[in-house]
């Protein structure tokens, strides 16, 4: 789904005319102007969530940022809906209420949750299933989340991965592309391969939470690296080079100039993690430590003193 060409709208749009635009719409195709309509229903559906998206500013940079597809596998429709207050939308175009109930926090998927409007978006998905399988109204089956960890080749990038699982007692293995970029607590959404309607109705959707495995050589601050190299004292004051290793395996020896302290940080531009699948990769921070040994030769003791009175 296009959420721009859904409002007719487009990237520039301000977030106070997209808003203007929702509800023009909303008031078109409301359900209570529309009793018994399912195109206006399925309409209504559509502009709701594209402005549940759209309206808020950091869904709208992700989708701007990943496209529908990549962002449908970030975001679940509970994802989507969640804190979306549509009852005060509703009175602020001058709806009344459905139920009570305020907020889109939580429970979009599956049979709505307990949410009073859950019922109403997930009318007819049952719908459309083939072969005569599914029946209108068939409660769709459980939705599912499993954790999955990626390691850092992985993020930089992507990956083809099967897993196998543990489902209705019985192993399963599915496949699953991990985008380029992917970001730690990101969801990916394999549509149909959750749990098992109760009564013909769709399966569920299977939900990966994405976990990052900790790298013995880098650790990673959004989409910077950080590798850490120690230097001598001597070194530190004269200035010398360290070599660095990039996460793909490229070496480069980096100037670290006369006087340099302990903490203080290189740059190796361009050498960090995608952000996102088609997204520039951020940098790669060297964090130089001094080192100081636990134990000092003879000869080594009387050029630190010597040093210490020269106020070294």
């Amino acid at each position: 789904m296009d959420y721009y060409k859904v409002l007719g709208v487009d990237k520039n749009t301000t977030p106070t005319e997209i808003k203007k635009t929702y509800r023009k719409l909303a008031l078109k195709y409301h359900p209570d102007k529309n009793k018994g309509d399912k195109a206006s229903e399925s309409k209504f559906k559509e502009i709701s969530e594209a402005y549940a998206v759209l309206s808020d500013a950091e869904k709208k940079q992700q989708y701007d940022q990943f496209g529908s597809t990549q962002f449908r596998q970030r975001y679940s429709q509970e994802d989507i809906f969640r804190n979306f207050d549509l009852n005060d939308i509703f009175k602020q175009f001058g709806f009344g209420t459905r139920e009570g109930s305020t907020s889109f926090r939580s429970g979009m998927g599956g049979n709505g949750g307990g949410h009073p409007f859950g019922s109403f978006f997930n009318q007819g998905q049952s719908a459309g299933c083939g072969g005569g399988g599914c029946q209108s109204g068939s409660a769709k089956g459980q939705d599912m989340t499993y954790q999955i960890s990626v390691t850092l080749d992985e993020v930089l990038n992507g990956a083809e991965r099967t897993i196998s699982l543990r489902k209705n007692g019985k192993s399963q293995n599915v496949s699953v592309k991990i985008p380029r970029g992917i970001e730690e607590g990101k969801k990916l959404r394999l549509q149909g391969k959750g749990g098992e309607s109760s009564n013909g109705g769709q399966p569920g959707d299977l939900y990966l939470k994405v976990g990052i495995e900790q790298d013995a050589r880098f650790s990673r601050d959004s989409d910077d690296l950080k590798v850490e190299k120690l230097i001598s004292f001597s070194e530190a004051c004269l200035g010398t080079k360290v070599e660095v290793e990039t996460l793909e395996g490229k070496k480069f020896m980096v100037k670290v100039t006369p006087g340099t302290v302990h903490d203080s940080r290189l740059r190796i531009k361009g050498y960090g993690l995608p952000a996102g699948p088609m997204g520039d990769r951020g940098n790669l921070y060297v964090k130089l430590g001094v080192k100081v040994p636990d134990t000092l030769t003879d000869s080594q003791r009387k050029i630190i003193e010597q040093l210490k009175e020269c106020d070294l």
